[in-house]
């Protein structure tokens, strides 16, 4: 299994389509080696799910697909448009071998991916991606005609998953009176998210559930809630949801238009539960997470700890330390008693649950935190820089960090696609941050000069 991957990465396979990985001969391969690998040692046939977002190019991927698993001898049962928590859900309630997504996130509509749950809705471990990859490089092989997978769509899929989301919400609550804009990114969730709140007795005003295969995450959805905001100010609703196009993340919006983001929502639902003695453990960030969420979790008596940028390693530390509940500024929160991954409608259920079980409006609770100002520089060079081999830049940094003190905080981060050192500062004071920022990217950009 020592070998270098050559598709996966951190969240599955992703790039535009129609290039490599994501052209037709290599996700028919794709499909073929995963059925091997993930089928073996079935006496009968394995089952395996597949579902997607609303992309256009989910038809021709899910069509490889199931040829691929066909060949392998697996059988297939379809979800079509499908969030990503919904598959994780499903394939471990079905009990199903796997289930395999096919989706690119937030990204435009142009790019595509296919990422894959275990059987118990969890991520891939790393052997079985090498494996899959290893099974890659060999000859493409067809069980016998008597040995072929069959597929079949699956019956209520999205009804099941629906009932699911409901359950995460407290029995003795309702959602009666709130005006809420439910933004589905024209996504996998449109004809999921606003069914979910209006079944718990919510006005719903729905937006951007319209997806013609092109529009998905275009000018709306949790990477551009200026419409969300827009939206709620123009209903005068009490709060407004974002999803992105799988529909794992969520933004939220108050009734005064500000945004939550979050680091905002992982403060809501962390101290609703330690309130009511219901958080176990502590709070999972990242890097990016801000100073101020580290702050108010400490004023909480609540241990936060930073993983690396990705749910990935959110929920490897999670898991690591025994905790429940972690999350990314982007939205992308993990509640582990709920789900099995980050999962956009059940992270806002459980902010309405705070709401309800209060009588706090969202902006009361968001209010307890204080975002800390942060500015970053992405410094482009002409080569890949390691800032960590750099004198000159340790010094830099430590001399950043002492004026800050126990105040702010300093992130340089390499990109893992391009030659560029992301330069990231944050404190309590806006124009000492600034000011300081671009210190260290000048001195990053010199520094990796002189090194050229």
């Amino acid at each position: 299994m020592n070998m270098k991957r050559r598709f996966f990465g951190t969240d599955g396979i992703r790039g535009k389509v129609g290039e490599e990985p994501i052209t037709p001969e290599t996700v028919l391969k794709l499909g073929w080696a995963a059925g091997c690998v993930l089928g073996k040692g079935k006496a009968d046939h394995a089952k395996i799910l597949i579902g997607k977002d609303t992309r256009v190019s989910g038809y021709l991927l899910e069509s490889l697909l199931e040829a691929g698993l066909s060949a392998a001898g697996v059988d297939i049962r379809l979800l079509g448009p499908m969030p990503t928590p919904a598959i994780a859900y499903l394939t471990r309630t079905a009990r199903a071998r796997a289930g395999i997504v096919i989706s690119a996130s937030h990204n435009p509509f142009d790019d595509n991916g296919i990422k894959f749950f275990s059987s118990e809705g969890t991520k891939l471990p790393d052997e079985v991606e090498l494996a899959i990859e290893e099974m890659m490089q060999q000859p493409l092989t067809t069980a016998g005609p008597s040995a072929l997978g069959k597929a079949k769509r699956y019956d209520d899929a999205g009804g099941r998953y629906i009932e699911f989301c409901k359950s995460t919400f407290p029995h003795r609550l309702g959602l009666e009176g709130l005006k809420i804009v439910v933004d589905c990114a024209n996504g996998a969730a449109y004809h999921i998210a606003p069914l979910v709140f209006s079944e718990l007795g919510a006005e719903v005003v729905a937006v951007a559930n319209e997806p013609d295969g092109f529009n998905i995450n275009r000018e709306c959805g949790a990477t551009f809630p200026i419409f969300l905001k827009k939206t709620v100010l123009a209903h005068k609703a009490d709060l407004g949801i974002a999803l992105d196009g799988d529909g794992d993340r969520v933004i939220m919006v108050d009734n005064r238009g500000e945004i939550v983001d979050g680091d905002h929502l992982l403060y809501i639902i962390a101290t609703d539960r330690k309130q009511s003695g219901r958080l176990h453990g502590g709070v999972v960030g990242t890097l990016m997470s801000n100073l101020g969420l580290e702050h108010a979790c400490g004023r909480l008596g609540v241990p936060f700890k930073r993983a690396a940028v990705g749910d990935r390693y959110v929920l490897s530390l999670l898991n690591e330390q025994g905790w429940e509940l972690g999350g990314e500024t982007s939205g992308h929160i993990i509640c582990l008693d709920r789900a099995t991954t980050g999962d956009g409608i059940i992270a806002a259920l459980q902010v309405l649950a705070a709401m309800r079980g209060t009588g706090k409006s969202l902006a009361d609770l968001r209010s307890g935190l204080e975002i800390y100002p942060q500015t970053m520089i992405n410094v482009r060079m002409a080569r890949r820089f390691d800032v960590k081999e750099s004198p000159r830049v340790q010094q830099a940094i430590k001399e950043v960090e002492t004026e800050l003190a126990d105040n702010g905080r300093v992130v340089l981060r390499a990109s893992g696609t391009e030659p560029v050192v992301r330069v990231m500062v944050e404190g309590r004071d806006a124009a000492q941050v600034e000011r300081l920022t671009r210190h260290l990217a000048d001195t990053v950009k010199s520094a990796a000069e002189a090194a050229a």
